[in-house]
């Protein structure tokens, strides 16, 4: 069986309609629809005449709660398919796209995502401010979260899963976006991005508000604590900006007390603040990972962030040289390339003890 779930919140208006089209889109499928409700208006009372009406129907209504992502993860604890699917009840999310979701599922997909933003999807239903918050939520999304950086729309609210995805997870959303939650703690292998567009809203009027943006930011927050890989890479990218101002620091105190060769306050400041790097990677960003003796640790870190520098430098002549990019945009790009690679490098060979249950082979 195929449940749809639907989070309504005063939608009295679209419920009927969406339930119409569904049917229509779904002839001769095995699906159910479960509308979660925490509407305030008379959704509930249109809902019950639904339910006495078809027996594919079936609703919740949450009292003094509200929040999408925890309508959906309760719709999910409540269905009765193996396959879910979750979409709005205002029908921005065309239901003629379920019947193509269900095929990715069918030819072997985990997860498929019904994608504004593949080629053939467009998002021309959203305002130009609904458009530049979905694109700086995305933006936030994929820098904060790697899990996220393939995904081409993952603040779709319209996607289909095999239940085994989310079977045994523990989903603690906050907010609107569920996608991102399942897609960080989930449980998926091959996952497919389907072509749709966004429609404008029929009826009704959006939830749409600060409050769900601050809440989305919680959730992201959240989800890098929960996710140790994501969250070392934020601990070593902090160690590195407080590096930036202890290298500044010591340059200045080496040129005026000591070293009157600006090159040779450069490169002291520079080996110390290699040193002072390393030690609080090692007892703040890898601590649970260190193997061996610190001074083998510590040269093979010195010799990953000696490459660095090449990598930003190789970099920065490439782009500024070649390409003729500005200078400060290219040796911004530099210092990005260098962080990734002093990361990466590191994690693969300074630091190569996995945590417990972390598989080694996608340190």
């Amino acid at each position: 069986m195929l449940t749809i779930v639907i989070p309504t919140y005063n939608e009295q208006r679209n419920v009927v309609r969406v339930a119409e089209r569904i049917g229509r889109a779904l002839a001769g499928v095995n699906y159910e629809i479960l509308f979660v409700d925490d509407s305030t208006d008379g959704t509930p009372k249109v809902l019950a005449g639904l339910c006495r009406t078809n027996r594919r129907i079936r609703f919740i209504h949450r009292l003094g709660q509200r929040g999408l992502a925890t309508a959906v993860a309760a719709g999910f604890a409540a269905a009765r398919g193996d396959v879910l699917a979750v979409m709005d009840a205002d029908l921005q999310h065309p239901p003629e796209m379920l019947p193509v979701l269900l095929r990715y599922i069918r030819e072997g997909c985990d997860l498929a995502i019904a994608s504004r933003f593949v080629p053939g999807g467009s998002d021309g239903g959203l305002t130009p401010l609904r458009r530049l918050i979905s694109g700086t939520a995305g933006l936030i999304g994929r820098l904060a979260l790697k899990r996220l950086r393939r995904i081409k729309d993952p603040m779709s609210g319209f996607f289909m899963l095999k239940r085994k995805v989310i079977a045994g997870v523990d989903l603690q959303p906050v907010g609107w976006k569920i996608l991102v939650e399942i897609l960080v703690r989930g449980r998926y292998g091959r996952l497919a991005e389907v072509p749709y567009t966004f429609h404008k809203r029929e009826a009704e009027t959006s939830k749409m508000c600060i409050g769900e943006q601050w809440n989305y930011l919680r959730h992201i927050l959240r989800l890098v604590l929960a996710s140790p890989e994501d969250l070392r890479f934020w601990k070593f990218c902090l160690v590195g900006a407080g590096g930036v101002a202890v290298n500044m620091l010591l340059f200045i105190i080496f040129s005026r007390f000591v070293f009157p060769d600006p090159v040779r306050s450069a490169l002291s400041a520079a080996m110390l603040t290699m040193g002072v790097n390393f030690l609080l990677n090692d007892h703040f960003t890898w601590n649970c990972r260190r193997e061996g003796h610190a001074w083998t640790r510590a040269l093979k870190f010195y010799l990953c962030c000696s490459l660095g520098v090449l990598v930003n430098v190789a970099v920065l002549a490439a782009l500024h040289g070649l390409l003729r990019l500005p200078g400060t945009a290219a040796d911004a790009a530099g210092i990005l390339a260098a962080t990734l690679w002093n990361y990466h490098a590191n994690s693969r060979w300074t630091w190569t003890a996995p945590l417990p249950g972390e598989n080694p082979d996608r340190v």
